[in-house]
C-alpha cells in the first residue's frame, strides 16, 4: 500500500510540482540562448486604429484618451466603444477621436472591438487594443512598430502599475511583474511567443477582424482563445518591452475575489486547448508552440502554490525524500519571484507589501469558491483610479 501510494504521490507531484521549476529552467535556458533580434525603426508610419472599451464606466475615459493624443505619433484614430454607457457629458475635442455607442449593449469585449472594426474610417494596417482604465506612453506605437517591422502579425506590450496603494495592489504588481517577465519576456526570448494580457496589444488588423468574424465569445477569456489560434497557425506573438501600458491594479477585496473567479474559471474552461496545442508542438517539433502550451497548462500562481503545499503536506505520511523535493521546489520558486521582481526594478513598497501574500491567497481561495457563477458575478472590474499620465511618472 505504501509503494502504491508513494508512486501516486510521485506522478501527482511531477504533474504538479513541474509548475513551481519552469520558469527558473526557462530562465537558465534564456541566459544561455536568447534569440531575440535587434529592433529595427521604420521609416513610415503605419496606419493604426486604436480600440478603446468602455463598459458602463466612464469616468477613467478622458484620462486614457488624453494619454493617447499624447502619442508621439501622428497616423492614428481612436475609436472609443463605449458600452452600456452614459455618454451625454462625453465630448472629445480632438478629431482623432471617434466616439461609439452601441444601440443594444454588447457586454463583451469582442463584440465591441469587431462593432469598432466594422465602422473604421479607414482601412488600418495595425490596430491596438486599450481598456478604458489604461494609460500608454508617448513612445507606445513606436515600439509595437520595432516589431511589426520584423514581420510578426502579434505583439503584447508590457503593462505595468497605474496604482499601488495599497497591500492588495502590491501583490497584484507582484503577479504582474512574475508573468511579463517569464510568460512574456522570457518565453519570447527563448523562442516561443509571449502570453496575450487583454489589452496593451497589437495585431495586423487583418488576423484580428479574421479572429473576431469566427469567433463570438462571451465573458473573460477571449484573449486565451486568441492565442491558441495564432500559434495553431504557427505565427509568434512578440513582446515590446517599452511599449508601456499603466494598467489599474486591484486595490480592494471585493474587486479581487470578483475578478479571480473569473480568471480561475477562464483557465478551467480553456486548459483543454493547452493540451491539444502541447500534443501539436510535439508533434510538429516545434518549440514555439510546445513551450507555449507548458506556460498556457499552468493554473494561476495561486492554484499552483495551493496545490503544490498540499501534496508537500500529504508526502510528510509517505517520504521524506519527496517533502525535501518539495521545499527544492518551492526554493526554486520563491527565488524566480525575486529574480522577476531584481530584473524588473520592482519598487521597495512592493517588496515590504509581501508580507500581505497570506491575506491575498485568503481572498483568493473565497474567489475560487465563487468560480461556478464567475460570469454571472460582474461582466468588467471596477475602477477607481483617475489619474493622468503625468501623474503617475511624478
Amino acid at each position: 500500500m505504501n509503494s502504491f501510494l508513494y508512486i501516486v504521490l510521485v506522478v501527482v507531484s511531477v504533474i504538479i510540482g513541474y509548475n513551481l521549476i519552469l520558469p527558473i529552467a526557462l530562465f537558465l535556458f534564456y541566459k544561455l540562448v536568447s534569440l531575440r533580434k535587434s529592433n529595427k525603426e521604420l521609416k513610415d508610419q503605419p496606419d493604426y486604429a486604436i480600440i478603446v472599451t468602455a463598459y458602463e464606466q466612464t469616468h477613467t475615459l478622458k484620462a486614457a484618451v488624453s494619454s493617447l493624443l499624447k502619442l508621439h505619433y501622428s497616423n492614428y484614430l481612436i475609436y472609443v466603444v463605449a458600452d452600456k454607457c452614459d455618454i451625454s457629458d462625453l465630448h472629445f475635442e480632438s478629431d482623432k477621436v471617434i466616439l461609439l455607442r452601441p444601440e443594444e449593449a454588447l457586454q463583451s469585449n469582442t463584440r465591441s472591438h469587431l462593432y469598432a472594426i466594422n465602422r473604421f474610417e479607414r482601412e488600418h494596417e495595425y490596430l491596438t487594443i486599450i481598456d478604458s482604465d489604461n494609460l500608454v506612453d508617448p513612445e507606445y506605437i513606436n515600439q509595437l512598430n520595432c516589431f511589426f517591422t520584423q514581420g510578426y502579425k502579434a505583439v503584447q506590450g508590457m503593462r505595468k502599475a497605474k496604482n499601488l496603494d495599497t497591500v492588495y495592489a502590491c501583490i497584484d504588481a507582484v503577479q504582474d511583474i512574475y508573468y511579463h517577465f517569464f510568460d512574456r519576456e522570457i518565453l519570447f526570448a527563448v523562442g516561443s511567443s509571449a502570453t496575450l494580457a487583454g489589452s496593451g496589444m497589437a495585431f495586423s488588423t487583418i488576423l484580428y477582424k479574421n479572429f473576431l468574424e469566427r469567433f463570438d465569445i462571451s465573458g473573460a477569456g477571449f484573449d486565451k482563445v486568441l492565442q491558441i489560434e495564432i500559434l495553431n497557425h504557427k505565427e509568434r506573438i512578440a513582446f515590446a518591452k517599452n511599449a508601456i501600458v499603466y494598467d489599474e491594479k486591484t486595490s480592494r477585496s471585493d474587486q479581487l475575489i470578483k475578478q479571480r473567479a473569473r480568471w480561475f474559471n477562464t483557465w478551467f474552461k480553456y486548459a483543454g486547448s493547452g493540451v491539444r496545442l502541447l500534443i501539436t508542438g510535439l508533434l510538429n517539433l516545434n518549440r514555439n508552440q510546445f513551450l507555449f502550451a507548458l506556460m498556457f497548462l499552468r493554473p494561476p500562481l495561486f492554484l499552483v502554490v495551493l496545490s503544490s503545499f498540499v501534496v508537500m503536506l500529504l508526502s510528510l505520511f509517505v517520504s521524506t525524500t519527496l517533502v525535501f523535493g518539495w521545499l527544492i521546489a518551492f526554493a526554486l520558486f520563491f527565488m524566480a519571484v525575486f529574480i522577476a521582481l531584481f530584473y524588473s526594478k520592482a519598487e521597495a513598497r512592493i517588496y515590504k507589501a509581501l508580507i500581505g501574500i497570506p491575506l491575498f491567497m485568503y481572498y483568493q481561495l473565497l474567489s475560487l469558491m465563487k468560480i461556478k457563477k464567475a460570469n454571472k458575478i460582474s461582466i468588467a472590474t471596477q475602477h477607481y483610479h483617475n489619474k493622468t499620465i503625468e501623474e503617475i511618472k511624478n
